[in-house]
Order: C-alpha cells, then structure tokens, then sequence
C-alpha cells in the first residue's frame, strides 16, 4: 500500500511538472517575437506624421490601409499625435489621410471603417480617469496633481491627464500597446525629446511590446526618418548605436569645366539628377552642385556617399546614366578628387545637424 501511495505522488509530481513545462512553453509561444505587418504600418505613420513628410506619408497610409488597418484606427492614431507632435503636424496627416481615402474610392477601392469607439459619460471625472490609466502604463502610484511640472502648471497637468490619457487612451479605437507604438515611434522620429522617448518606452514595454520589438522600432525609424533619430532609441535602449558614417564612406569633390554655350542645359540637367538621387537612393547622402562665383563655366560638386557599394549602386541608376549620356558633349574637362576627414568626430556633428 505505501508503494503504491509513492507511486502515486510521484505520478503527480510529474503530472505537475509537465503541466507547468507545456504552460511556460505555451507562454513563450504566445509572445511574439517581431511586430506585425499593421504594426509596422502604425510605426511608419506615426513617424512621418510627426516630422511632416507627407509625401512619404501619403505612401504609408495607402500601405497601412494594405496591410489590414481600419480607417478609425489610422484616424485615432492621427488624432492621438496632437497631444505629442502639435496640432499642425496632426491636422496635416489627417487632411493627407482625407485625399488618400478620397483617391483609394476614386480607385474602386472598399476600405474597412473598423470600430468607431465608445461614447464617453459625460458626467464622469476625467482628470481621476486619466491618473488611473496613467499608473496603469506605468505601474506606478500618480499623485495629484504631478509632482514637479503639475505642481508648477496645473493646467498642463489637467490637460495631460483629462484630454490625454483619459479622452484618448481611454478610447477603444486601439489598445494601449497599439498606442505606445504610436507614440514611441513619433518621440523617436523627432528630436530634443530623449526624455519622454525613455518614459514611453517603460509604458511600452509595460503593455507587452518586447525589447526586441522596441529595436525594430528604431530599425523602421532609420529607414523612414534617419539613423540619428533611430539611434536616439537605441540608446535608451542600451542597444549599439549604428554608425552614421560609415568606415568606407566615399567623398568626393568633382570639379567640372563646361562649354558656355551648354552651360544653361547642363545646370538643368545637373538639377535634376542631383534632386534624383539624394530623394530616392538611400545610400546617397549628398549631391551638392556649386559654380564659382567669378567663372559660373566652372561646376563643384560634392558627393557624399554611404559606402563604396552606394557609390557603385548610384552609377547603374537610370536618372545617372541619363545625365551621364546627356552632358557628354557638354563637358569640357572632368577631374574626380576623393577627399577623407581630418577630424571625423565632429564630421559626425555635421551629419546629426543634417538629419542623416
């Protein structure tokens, strides 16, 4: 009898032991690793909505309504900007949303509208709503009214709570983790803001967005926005920081002699090109023609690129070879003269003050 009693706790020690190891497995599983194709999208809007691009942004909302997003939720999201990047920068993305779901409709193309959210109670307490929802993003007690800034300027203190985080957040258009995706991917793209970058992204990881999530954040912000910007996260994160100039980055100062009488052809041509590649290839950081001011026939230009690889990319392009090929005859002497940095420190500083 006491053998089978043994027999019997150990069976059920084992029983607990591989309920536990498939829960925690399960656990893992369900976390997920990278951020969605919607998610992704929400990163990409946020961050070009924070710093005004609309040109990319128009191409972003059309992807983002590709990937799966309701209509509602791209509106939340452009309204929730206006309390982190200014009523301007807000009212530009949702007037460009306008013109690209009017364009999408035009196209035959049927949008989701998705949740439209829920009607508030007029009558209840905003600024207690918006305290309770801020300890809950922060895993923290909130004092009223904020120490420091809430005691220095009730007002921002009760726009904070009652118009942010109890009128926005507390909408169920999207969910917290959605909205600290918004939010961190805006603070990243914009600059002097290093401080509420670091606190959201406590709030963001305290939602369930991973720190492997968090780095792909800034991997988007670099392609969309900068590595500056995209480093800005990094190092909040403690993550390496990517190099902004790259060990075998190429400059170059071209000094161009050109026949007076094709001189006004070839700067239009030069315009051209030089707009062309700076705007569409990522590897090229500069293309910046010059003329000397007592000889106009004599044409500078200084090229910054990437890596050797941007350059050799850049010379297969179409809009080069067509300017290659146009300003032939143009051309009356050509020297190409590479140039490296005497102080690379501060060559980094420039870089930063470009955006780069």
């Amino acid at each position: 009898m006491e053998l089978m009693n043994n027999f019997i706790k150990c069976f059920l020690i084992f029983c607990l032991i591989l309920n536990a190891t498939v829960m925690n497995a399960q656990n893992k599983t369900d976390v997920p690793t990278f951020l969605d194709d919607q998610e992704k999208s929400l990163v990409r809007i946020s961050a070009l909505t924070a710093v005004g691009d609309l040109e990319q942004l128009t191409a972003q909302l059309n992807a983002g309504m590709d990937s799966g997003l309701k209509v509602n939720e791209i509106k939340e999201l452009l309204v929730q900007l206006y309390a982190y990047c200014g009523f301007p920068r807000s009212l530009n993305g949702i007037n460009t949303f306008m013109n690209v779901l009017s364009d999408r409709k035009t196209k035959g193309i049927i949008d989701k509208q998705g949740n439209a959210g829920k009607v508030p109670d007029s009558n209840r307490d905003k600024y207690e709503e918006g305290r309770k929802v801020l300890e809950i993003l922060t895993k923290s007690t909130q004092v009223k009214p904020a120490p420091g800034f809430g005691e220095f300027a009730p007002r921002i203190d009760a726009f904070l709570k009652e118009h942010l985080f109890a009128d926005i957040f507390e909408s169920d258009v999207l969910n917290f983790k959605q909205r600290e995706l918004v939010t961190i991917a805006a603070l990243t793209a914009m600059t002097g803001v290093e401080a509420q970058l670091k606190s959201h992204v406590g709030m963001g990881i305290n939602t369930g967005i991973t720190e492997d999530q968090l780095a792909e954040v800034a991997d988007l912000i670099q392609k969309t926005i900068n590595i500056t910007q995209a480093n800005t996260l990094r190092k909040v994160l403690s993550r390496p920081e990517h190099p902004i100039a790259a060990p075998d980055m190429l400059v170059r100062i071209s000094e161009i002699e050109i026949i007076p009488e094709y001189l006004e052809a070839y700067n239009s041509i030069l315009k051209e090109e030089a707009a062309a590649s700076v705007k569409v290839e990522p590897g090229v950081i500069a293309i910046f023609p010059m003329y000397v001011i007592e000889n106009p026939n004599q044409i500078r230009i200084i090229e910054i690129y990437a890596n050797k690889q941007a350059y050799l990319s850049h010379l297969e392009t179409a809009h080069f070879k067509l300017y290659k090929t146009g300003t032939l005859k143009m051309v009356k002497s050509l020297k190409l003269v590479d140039m490296n940095s005497i102080d690379p420190e501060t060559m980094k500083l420039i870089f930063s003050k470009m955006g780069k």
